[in-house]
């Protein structure tokens, strides 16, 4: 068991039982664990992302599948009507397979999205970041599923990078006691980003030693002029309005990253589906699609 594998235990645990695994004994015992031809088929052109998941969902209810021989396909292109097999019982095919395509198909939905951006932006040096608005539960998978499709992580939780938002300098009375505020809770290592809603409060952030800043829907002649305000050792990272038909406008030099949450939230589904076929009949018309 990999890594991965044992860190998804507890999440799988919970999959499982909010699809009643353990709701009928009977049926779980009466189920043949006769092995079975299982063909992973790609139903529209998409990247392939979250095979470690797909692994493991079936490796908890007993298989002993190797991650190794689905490696390979971790990250690949692939065009509708290609097919992936491998063999597993059926009582663990039958059993498995909606948790293990539900967080596949949901790993590449996203992985393809952020692909999408991650390859426009790439010639420009400009990072495509994603934020915390995942899907409940899923942030894990969402936000491995940006990294496989060329994007990066920006925060995992509220805690591990501090973010000064609007409802902060709101609550504080301005960006500097919410900057002394933050300053406060930092550890040695950890970052601060703030995110900025105008020149001058750019220009404050600059006099408070900030080196992080996110524009907040800023214009593209106000991401310019933030440039030209731009100190050493600064970064820039601009959010809001970018969408994948407007974004090759906002690579703007001097502009570091982009930070989208249509990345988690809107991503476009993708279609797979998993079919099995019983080697004992023998005929191909014998075959089964979840």
């Amino acid at each position: 068991m990999g890594l991965l594998e044992k860190g998804l235990e507890a999440d799988l645990a919970r999959f499982f039982e909010e699809d009643d695994l353990q709701g009928n004994a009977f049926y779980l015992r009466e189920l043949p664990e006769t092995a079975v031809e299982c063909q992973l088929k790609i139903k529209s052109d998409l990247l392939l992302c979250g095979l470690p998941y797909f692994v493991a969902a079936f490796n908890f209810l007993g298989a002993n599948l190797n991650y190794e021989t689905f490696k390979k396909y971790e990250g690949k292109n692939f065009g509708k009507g290609e097919i992936i097999s491998f063999s597993l019982p059926f009582s663990i095919a039958l059993t498995g397979e909606r948790i293990a395509l539900n967080l596949l198909q949901r790993g590449s939905a996203v992985a393809t999205f952020t692909s999408q951006f991650a390859t426009k932006a790439s010639p420009h040096n400009i990072r495509i970041l994603d934020t915390r608005k995942t899907t409940p539960g899923l942030r894990s998978l969402e936000k491995y599923a940006v990294r496989v499709g060329g994007g990066f992580n920006h925060r995992f939780s509220q805690a591990d990078v501090w973010m000064i938002k609007d409802n902060h300098k709101t609550f504080f009375g301005g960006l500097k006691p919410a900057w002394d505020f933050f300053q406060n809770m930092q550890t040695h290592y950890q970052g601060i980003v703030v995110e900025i809603h105008s020149l001058d409060e750019l220009k404050l952030a600059i006099e408070l030693g900030i080196k992080h800043v996110m524009l907040d829907n800023f214009s593209l002649d106000g991401i310019k002029k933030a440039i030209d305000l731009k100190k050493a050792g600064m970064t820039i990272e601009i959010s809001g309005g970018v969408k994948l038909d407007n974004c090759k406008q906002y690579f703007i030099s001097g502009v570091d990253a982009i930070s989208i949450g249509a990345l988690t939230h809107s991503a476009p589904h993708v279609d797979l589906s998993m079919k099995v076929k019983n080697l004992h009949l023998g005929v191909s018309k014998d075959s089964y699609e979840f």
